[in-house]
């Protein structure tokens, strides 16, 4: 967590108000989260009442993509495709799938090797009977392979045919310019930014009109009821803040870190491969497969030097199955189980991947030894 959003959140927790409320701590607490709203329509160069918080990501991407899918069903029942990418975060995965159940036909568009979303099947999608359409969505930059995509033509082709279109950003924020238009909403995370874990953000175009998926006081546009979180807010607001001032300078840092040490790592495992676009990727991801090796075994031994990586999506920790991503890629199932995702932060120094460089050739030895379960 940032300074500045640990000092943010430990500020607010002292204004006890609900929001909500009229009486003058309430009011206290009011203007905590309205201030919080603003700074962060600001960064994203939208209207305030456009800026939703939520309890992260995962709320933020089913608020969107269900809440657009209702609302366009309730109005035509034609309206029942969704236009969803292969290679999808699982928060969003799994809601399209769930939403099978009330009808959801879904348009599923292909990867390149590299995850690059491909125009030519998004832009075929919506040539073919835009009318039926629902909703759209896809990623700003892949969150495990790091690939940028090209969200804002995806976006101008949705507009274009009149169809809502869901960005996911979760991943590229603080890292890419991120802002609400061409998309008709943007999700995002609060955790990956530096801010108190449990808070999120779904900026919705005012003049856009989902249905809610959670109901009571009617809160926020009535998209989202509950009572506000003003501390969490507000440490969303300071995180997002300081990412953005020092996004320029950040990104090239990482970038020069990355770089190098995907040439360490290939040059100690020469027969890893990195995964995703070399160049148009996140500054803060490194993706790389370990042909003969059993991913969680890699993972554990690293861990037990004091070094956290991941096998895929975090959300997806502890499932013992081949990455969706790399799969869609084009890769072998053995191949997509052998793959690791490092990522770096604010916080990481030279110090810390010259750590990792040091252990990983001992560690990968003892996890090929190991051996790898073939599905």
């Amino acid at each position: 967590m940032r300074q500045i959003a640990r000092e943010a959140f430990l500020s607010a927790l002292e204004v006890t108000g609900n929001p909500s409320s009229v009486h003058r701590d309430g009011q206290a607490a009011r203007a905590i989260v309205e201030d919080a709203r603003e700074r962060v329509a600001t960064v994203f160069a939208c209207d305030p009442i456009e800026v939703i918080f939520t309890s992260g990501g995962t709320e933020s991407v089913n608020l969107g993509v269900t809440g657009f899918f209702r609302a366009a069903r309730a109005t035509d029942v034609r309206r029942d495709r969704i236009v969803v990418p292969e290679a999808e975060h699982h928060a969003t995965l799994d809601t399209v799938i769930a939403l099978e159940s009330e009808g959801a036909i879904l348009d599923w568009i292909p990867v390149d090797s590299q995850a690059v979303i491909s125009l030519g099947s998004w832009s075929n999608a919506f040539e073919r009977s835009p009318e039926t359409i629902a909703v759209a969505t896809a990623l700003a930059a892949n969150n495990e392979v790091g690939t940028i995509q090209p969200w804002r033509e995806l976006a101008e082709i949705a507009r274009a045919a009149s169809v809502p279109f869901h960005l996911d950003a979760s991943a590229a924020i603080g890292h890419e310019e991120v802002r609400l238009r061409p998309a008709t909403a943007v999700s995002a995370t609060g955790h990956k930014l530096g801010a108190v874990p449990g808070v999120g953000v779904l900026l919705v175009d005012r003049t856009a009109t989902p249905h809610a998926i959670m109901h009571g006081g009617g809160q926020q546009r009535g998209l989202r009821s509950g009572t506000l979180d003003a501390p969490a807010a507000a440490s969303f607001a300071a995180a997002l803040e300081e990412a953005e001032r020092e996004r320029v300078a950040e990104s090239a840092r990482l970038r020069h870190l990355r770089d190098d040490t995907i040439a360490r790592i290939l040059n100690a495992v020469p027969t890893a491969q990195l995964r995703g676009a070399r160049d148009n990727r996140l500054d803060n991801n490194i993706n790389v497969t370990f042909p003969g090796c059993q991913s969680d075994s890699l993972l554990f031994l690293l861990d037990e030097q004091g070094i956290s990586v991941s096998t895929g999506s975090a959300c997806q920790a502890g499932v013992a199955q081949p990455s969706h991503v790399l799969l869609a890629m084009g890769l072998s199932n053995a191949d997509a189980q052998s793959a690791l995702r490092i990522t770096l932060g604010h916080t990481t120094t030279v110090a810390d991947l010259d750590a990792l460089v040091h252990v990983l050739p001992e560690a990968h030895e003892r996890a090929r030894r190991a051996g790898v379960t073939r599905n």
